[in-house]
């Protein structure tokens, strides 16, 4: 067999003779001339080299070897047919694949976002990548994931973001430091308090450290840490007094006071954010539809700030 000369359509017609039992009628239902569909058979029983039909009964039947043929031809056909429902699927972002940049603070969030999309299209494929505020940039200026999660964005003319949840980074005590009681605080009075920060860099530090400068205040003691997790324990523990997200604190059952500073809580966002001069994938633009669409089922009401549409643009 000269495998070189069969087509796709020369299987296609060959199966409508079978399931017909007739070349008139495998013309009319593939919308061809008789002379065709004959010409079409000439050709594929050459290519074979064994006669394929054989006229019983009034009709074509198969021949043994014509009979294996027709089952290799629909194993091909069908094969090929899931191959384009494949192709189908990923165009409307049902399947494939898709990378996320998120810095480490975001991974309060990324679940209630991930797990109703995972579940919704199980077919795609999603790459987290986690890091702190200088990796998740490294990877960005490197266009090395499709999206980021970002509470603070980059800026510059190359970054694309939309806000999409609100993120109230609130002022917290031990529960048995003196100012947990009072019902107003004087940031004033804490300046000689110890702090406890994330490194520079940090979003979190940056909106509070840009806050201070606003009021013209500095803080006198304050100790570095690796994580938020450790900073909310050193609280709980006495250690001092931090600045961190709400949602943070919330996820972890936090046993800490809020306490009641003017200007508190103070005002940030979580942004999906993605780089300019990177294609999207089907499967991130599908993404963003859809927490485009549901946002308001994943978050409550209170947080809700959906600005993803520009994503999109």
């Amino acid at each position: 067999m000269n495998i070189r000369h069969l087509t796709f359509r020369l299987l296609q017609v060959y199966i409508a003779v079978v399931r017909t039992g007739s070349i008139s009628q495998a013309a009319v239902q593939l919308h061809l001339t008789q002379p065709t569909v004959s010409q079409q058979i000439k050709r594929l029983t050459e290519a074979v080299g064994h006669e394929l039909l054989e006229q019983r009964d009034g009709g074509y039947q198969p021949s043994f070897v014509g009979k294996e043929l027709y089952h290799a031809a629909l194993d091909a056909l069908s094969r090929f047919e899931d191959f384009d429902n494949l192709l189908t699927q990923a165009a409307q972002g049902q399947r494939g694949h898709f990378s996320l940049g998120v810095v480490t603070t975001a991974k309060y969030i990324v679940p209630r976002l991930l797990s109703p999309y995972a579940q919704a299209f199980p077919a795609v494929d999603v790459t987290l990548n986690i890091g702190n505020r200088s990796n998740i940039l490294q990877r960005f200026d490197q266009q090395l994931d499709d999206l980021y999660l970002f509470s603070h964005p980059p800026t510059g003319e190359k970054v694309v973001s939309g806000r999409f949840l609100r993120n109230p980074l609130v002022l917290i005590a031990p529960l048995n430091h003196w100012a947990a009681q009072a019902k107003e605080v004087n940031f004033a009075d804490l300046v000689n308090e110890r702090f406890l920060m994330r490194e520079p860099g940090s979003a979190t530090r940056m909106v509070f450290e840009n806050w201070l400068r606003e009021q013209n205040l500095a803080l006198h003691k304050t100790m570095q840490m690796e994580s938020n997790e450790v900073i909310r324990m050193s609280v709980e523990e006495g250690l001092g007094l931090a600045v961190l997200s709400e949602h943070t604190l919330a996820q972890a059952d936090a046993r800490v006071a809020h306490l009641a500073v003017s200007d508190f809580p103070l005002h940030s966002h979580w942004y999906l954010v993605r780089h300019g001069d990177r294609r999207l994938s089907v499967a991130a633009q599908n993404f963003i539809q859809y927490m485009d669409a549901h946002l308001a089922d994943l978050v409550e009401p209170k947080y809700l700030r959906n600005e993803l549409g520009g994503l999109l643009g």
